[in-house]
């Protein structure tokens, strides 16, 4: 058996945690003939294949060297959602005054060790769905240790050897780090340490302003510290479409979140009085600050380490493993799935490609990735929530736009609400309906998106979301808006001036 993982603090709550994704008595089960299916990796991707599989029958083994549930459950999206969401209500405290609520604002304090605690603890309660437990109920063998190929169709896990028909790569990745001379003397978090935190820093750098990065710099302010954000770039969320981006660094400008754009980390070294000095240079200019904390976030790497994919004949390199459209690797009956193989680094995009591999693996199928509509979700607030094409990304497949939008403070609910950021934009094949992208900036913007990913998995265009019924008042009234918007281009101008009195677009 491996060494068993530490979560610290080590309180009820962790210890809770670590009985169910990986339970310090648990003995591995003894392999017998030959497995369906053998996943190697427990984090979303992993954990779909194998459950999927043995719901349909199959004789099913999974393998992880630490925590089931991976990333997302331990280190990710749970533990971070739970922190935004304390954040949140300091946030709305603050703005109470907006919405005539009168509040001793200099009374208000953030207890940063309960804060944590409540994370720890809702942790906690998700840790059964992953649990080892559950798993083997459906029918699945866990096991845990270093997994690796030792033939085509051979892994070996705990001295044990699992012979498979088919097997999945899903063991994720990890936090990049930098070289920079003197960071890794003076020490520095990752999403991986940084919710092991109890005591909070006065002052925290970020190091890279992708998701992760702003939505933790965001959330720590909001919970007091004092926060510089230093980002390589010219803009915060890099891949979001510039006037998102700008939304929500207006917002990082009110909220007193130090940002500095075009700038890179030179060299570190710890003070004599404890804290630690950055060096950064930005437009050519050498300069420095002092933190007590420095959370390192600019991406991920795939964990191709150790596997013996030579071994397996599977081909992979820096950025993971190799996978056709079908995810399927150079060795036939080896599949990848999630941040191991794909460009989109998400928990659901890990869930779909494991759907996609499983069609394919065990029933001959011809399911492609490429078929597959992703939308992601950033959790700053407000949030940005997009799907398809960028503005950016069109111009660079040399791919004509239509585009429609409208800020979220001219809808009434936008109004009622208080909202003063955000907007709704979608994009529109040149002389058609067919949604070819689309960006939404608001709270909750992620929830409101899901229609129309629905709209362009089924090639729905514009003209059905402007024939479906929404309920008054929403924000997600905005999108029907844009849909009415998109059928007015096709009036004749009498019937347009009619249409537009009909609507109320010129009360």
């Amino acid at each position: 058996m491996p060494a068993q993982p530490l979560m610290l603090p080590e309180d009820e709550y962790n210890q809770s945690l670590i009985s169910n994704v990986h339970p310090p008595d648990w003995v591995n089960p003894t392999p017998s003939g030959r497995y369906n299916l053998v996943v190697i990796g427990a984090g979303a991707g992993g954990l779909v294949s194998a459950g999927g599989a043995a719901g349909l029958g199959g004789k099913v083994a999974i393998i992880e060297k630490h925590l089931l549930g991976g990333d997302c459950l331990n280190v990710g999206c749970v533990p971070s959602k739970a922190l935004i969401r304390s954040a949140e209500i300091v946030a709305e405290i603050r703005q109470a005054e907006k919405y005539g609520i009168q509040l001793d604002q200099a009374s208000v304090q953030t207890d940063f060790a309960t804060v944590m605690e409540r994370m720890r603890k809702q942790r906690a309660k998700i840790g059964p769905h992953d649990s080892a437990k559950r798993f083997t109920e459906l029918g699945v063998d866990v096991f845990f240790g270093e997994a690796h190929f030792v033939g085509p169709q051979t892994i070996e896990v705990g001295g044990e050897r699992l012979s498979f028909k088919k097997a999945i790569i899903a063991t994720g990745g990890r936090p990049r780090l930098p070289e920079v001379p003197g960071l890794a003397d003076i020490g520095y978090l990752t999403n991986v340490t940084v919710f092991e935190l109890t005591e909070q820093p006065k002052k925290l750098a970020v190091i890279g302003a992708g998701p992760i990065g702003c939505e933790l710099a965001q959330t720590f302010r909001r919970l007091g510290s004092e926060v510089v954000l230093i980002q390589s770039g010219k803009q915060i969320l890099p891949r979001e479409d510039a006037d998102a981006a700008a939304v929500v660094q207006a917002v990082f400008d009110e909220e007193g979140i130090e940002t500095h754009l075009n700038a890179r980390l030179s060299k570190a070294e710890q003070t004599e009085t404890g804290h630690k000095r950055l060096f950064y240079k930005q437009d050519g200019q050498e300069h420095q600050v002092e933190v007590d904390q420095v959370l390192v976030a600019i991406g991920r790497v795939p964990n191709v380490e150790n596997l013996g994919l030579e071994v397996a004949g599977v081909d992979f390199n820096q950025h993971g493993v190799q996978v056709n459209d079908y995810l399927q690797t150079s060795n036939p009956n080896v599949y990848a799935v999630g941040d191991i193989c794909l460009a989109l680094k998400f928990t659901h995009a890990s869930d779909a490609s494991a759907r996609v591999a499983l069609r394919n693996a065990l029933f001959k199928g011809h399911s492609k990735w490429s078929d597959v509509v992703i939308p992601r979700s950033t959790y700053t607030d407000p949030e940005i929530a997009h799907v398809g094409l960028t503005p950016d990304e069109a111009k660079a497949q040399n791919t004509e736009l239509v585009s429609y939008q409208k800020q979220m403070s001219a809808v009434d609910r936008g109004i009622t609400d208080g909202v003063e950021h955000g907007f709704a934009k979608i994009h529109v094949k040149p002389g058609s309906d067919k949604i070819l992208g689309a960006t939404l900036v608001t709270r909750h913007a992620g929830e409101m998106l899901n229609e129309i990913t629905l709209a362009m998995t089924h090639n729905l265009g514009l003209s059905k979301i402007a024939e479906t019924v929404h309920p008054y008042p929403t924000q997600a009234e905005i999108i029907k808006h844009l849909a009415d918007e998109y059928n007015r281009t096709k009036l004749t101008p009498l019937v347009k001036k009619a249409f537009d009195v009909w609507l109320g677009f010129t009360r």
